[in-house]
């Protein structure tokens, strides 16, 4: 089955860009999925194709119109999610991506100005994500990151199944370091229990990596980590369940 990428945007020009390339582009080649840019403009109904409308109560920028955007919308499938890329969404995780990339497909609608008329929300089943504490210019690059997030995680894409199993937030810890060729480079010498063969020595220094850089670099995600932990009726700790 083709998972399916519907964005709705100004700026249809701009997908797949660098999905077109690398893994992404050749799963897009093969029909592991498709990207189809939808342009919410044809969905204006005055003559100057209007998508957008002062602030209600006054202010700077520009507002897209609920109305427009509706209509835009219930053009696409109604079996996939649909997903609004805004600042004042909920923080996208590895968990939920590997929820969309186990779908259908997902639709996208990207944001611009000073973003939705929020009527909008109230009226259709839309899902608000973040990608992050910052502003962009548009909603365009944040669903190239989700979008890009999803198709790794399909079938055949990165070619071994396992090949994300141990990346960064999979496990709600950063990933441990890596190290190649050569061994030593600038007076610097790879650990030497990751040249040892004993992989039970080496699967054990990357977990106690992956915790202390977690630890230093991200308190957050270590706090989340830990808090997941919960120790059971028999005293043993166990994962508790975090699907969203």
């Amino acid at each position: 089955m083709t998972f399916r990428a519907t964005v709705l945007t100004l700026y249809p020009e701009m997908f797949p860009g660098p999905l077109g390339h690398s893994l992404a582009g050749r799963a897009l080649a093969e029909g592991v999925w498709s990207c189809e840019a939808v342009n919410i403009r044809g969905f204006a109904t005055d003559r100057h194709r209007t998508v957008d409308g002062t602030p209600a109560g006054g202010g700077a920028g520009m507002v897209l119109r609920a109305d427009v955007l509706a209509a835009a919308l219930d053009t696409v499938a109604a079996a996939q999610p649909v997903l609004a890329m805004t600042p004042r969404g909920l923080p996208l995780t590895q968990a939920r991506v590997r929820q969309i990339a186990a779908g259908p497909g997902v639709t996208i609608l990207c944001g611009r100005f000073e973003g939705f008329d929020e009527r909008l929300f109230e009226a259709r089943a839309i899902e608000e994500v973040s990608i992050g504490d910052y502003i962009l210019s548009g909603g365009e690059m944040s669903a190239l990151v989700l979008l890009d997030a999803c198709v790794r995680l399909l079938p055949g894409v990165m070619g071994t199944a396992s090949s994300g199993d141990d990346e960064s937030f999979e496990t709600g810890l950063l990933e441990y370091p890596h190290y190649t060729r050569p061994v030593t480079w600038e007076g610097r010498t790879i650990p030497e229990v990751l040249r040892s063969g004993d992989h039970a020595k080496v699967a054990a220094w990357r977990h106690a990596r992956a915790e202390a850089d977690t630890r230093l670099r991200r308190p957050d995600l270590w706090e989340r980590h830990e808090g997941a932990r919960v120790p059971s009726p028999s005293g043993a700790r166990h994962e508790k369940d975090e699907t969203q």
